[in-house]
């Protein structure tokens, strides 16, 4: 389909911090349209097709499916381990034997088959180490919980990152409109220049200037048309589908007042996946400490198993056939009394190790709280700069028209009013980005407070 995308824009102050929460948009602008080809793309739908296509999505979830397959009792070394073994041993012999005495006659055998055969299985089961196991088995759960939160986290930093190319390609159409704008203004005083010079009442010089300017906006507005493309090409890209495919997106950046930073702080605490990761991963470190110390502690196995032995020799001298089978059970243990201290190496890693988890996880929560800091003061910053450049734009939208109607009757130069337009173009780009800066300060937020998957829209 083809949808018709009209940009707007808001005329007047935001809300106020103090005052109640209120969504703030663009709109009431000038009518100018660009046709987008295809179909409406919405933001819950570029997010849904991220979450099912992303290939990085796909290994996180992968790998925690392989953490959840390793998670058995099993994998810790509950069970016994029984081994099954096949032995069977042939040699073909040739045989001339000559003895000292003459009692017995020479004996020469040609092609004599010697077989020994042994069939058996055997059974290993340690019921005690240290309770190592037990430890392992912990362990074990720990990591499928942070290949949870690891998952969970790439899926966020996934959402905030389809969210901000939505948003980035509403900007750069938002941008095209306003060159297209610009571009118009310049068509109608081209075509005054125009008129005036060939009645005499404007020089060449005027008209060629217009004809300069018009050729600038007519590139400024190429130049855009290619931003657009790309904006589309990274958000095909996100979505895991064709980067050339079309599609229409909708005219509105919907900016958010009422986010507070103690709930932010609170949520970051208690939701934020990178910091649970970080807590996680130094339970692991604490029980690998645990699983170190538990190598000083004896280890019991009981063993058994049933060997059975087949005998076939066809020679002339020994055992010519034979059956033997036996069971076999017992139990083995084992103390270390001295490994060249080796145990108390790797004791000592593992506590380092796990102080080393404790200052990661600290060094997280910090950096995260710094990053949330700096975005809350940018998120709050950009709110105070998209009123004073809307407070600019429509100054200078005003200018504009006055500018132009000046210079249409002959009160105002070529140079001063393009001066006007550049200044109008400049006020709304700098509109446009304040709004978009507003937007991907809040979708951080969201991601550093893990809301993003509930609140994003």
């Amino acid at each position: 389909m083809r949808f018709i995308l009209s940009l707007t824009f808001l005329i007047s102050f935001y809300t106020a911090w103090s005052q109640p929460a209120q969504p703030l948009s663009l709109r009431n602008r000038r009518t100018s349209t660009i046709t987008q080809q295809g179909e409406i793309l919405t933001l819950q739908d570029a997010i849904s097709a991220a979450l099912e296509k992303n290939y990085q999505i796909r290994i996180f979830r992968s790998q925690e499916q392989i953490a959840r397959t390793d998670f058995k009792t099993a994998k810790a070394g509950f069970f016994p381990f029984l081994t099954g073994n096949l032995t069977n041993n042939n040699n073909l012999q040739n045989l001339r034997q000559e003895y000292l005495n003459a009692l017995q006659p020479p004996q020469y055998l040609y092609g004599v088959n010697n077989r020994n055969t042994q069939i058996g299985v055997q059974l290993n089961w340690t019921v005690f180490n240290g309770f190592g196991n037990f430890i392992a088995y912990d362990r074990l759960g720990e990591v499928v919980k942070i290949s949870e939160v690891n998952t969970r986290a790439n899926i966020e930093a996934t959402v905030a990152d389809v969210a901000t190319g939505y948003y980035d390609v509403i900007r750069q159409l938002q941008q095209l409109v306003s060159l297209r704008q610009a571009l118009d203004i310049s068509r109608d005083r081209l075509e005054l220049a125009r008129a005036n010079y060939e009645v005499g009442t404007r020089s060449r010089v005027d008209f060629l200037s217009a004809q300069v300017d018009y050729n600038t906006d007519s590139s400024a507005l190429v130049t855009q048309q290619q931003n657009v493309r790309n904006a589309k090409v990274l958000l095909n890209t996100l979505i895991v589908r064709d980067p050339s495919t079309e599609f229409a997106v909708r005219d509105t950046i919907i900016i958010r007042t009422d986010i507070s930073l103690d709930q932010l702080k609170e949520q970051l605490t208690t939701n934020n996946p990178l910091l649970i990761a970080a807590a996680l991963n130094r339970r692991v470190a604490n029980l690998n400490v645990k699983l170190a110390q538990a190598g000083r502690l004896p280890t019991v196995n009981l063993v058994g198993g049933y060997n059975f032995t087949a005998i076939n020799n066809q020679g002339g001298f020994g055992v010519r056939s034979a059956r033997n089978d036996a069971l076999v059970y017992g139990i083995q243990a084992s103390v270390p009394i001295f490994t060249g201290f080796n145990q108390r190496r790797l004791i000592a890693n593992a506590q380092t190790n796990a102080l080393v988890s404790e200052y990661q996880e600290s060094d997280q929560r910090l950096q995260l709280q710094q990053a949330l800091e700096q975005t809350y003061s940018q998120y709050r910053n950009s709110i105070i700069l998209v009123n004073l450049e809307l407070e600019s734009f429509r100054i200078a939208n005003q200018n504009v028209e006055i500018a132009f109607e000046r210079y249409r009757v002959g009160n105002s130069t070529a140079v001063e009013f393009r001066d006007v337009q550049r200044n109008a173009v400049a006020a709304e780009t700098r509109l446009i980005n304040a709004e978009f800066n507003t937007k991907t300060a809040e979708i951080e937020l969201l991601r550093l407070s893990s809301q993003i998957l509930q609140q994003t829209k």
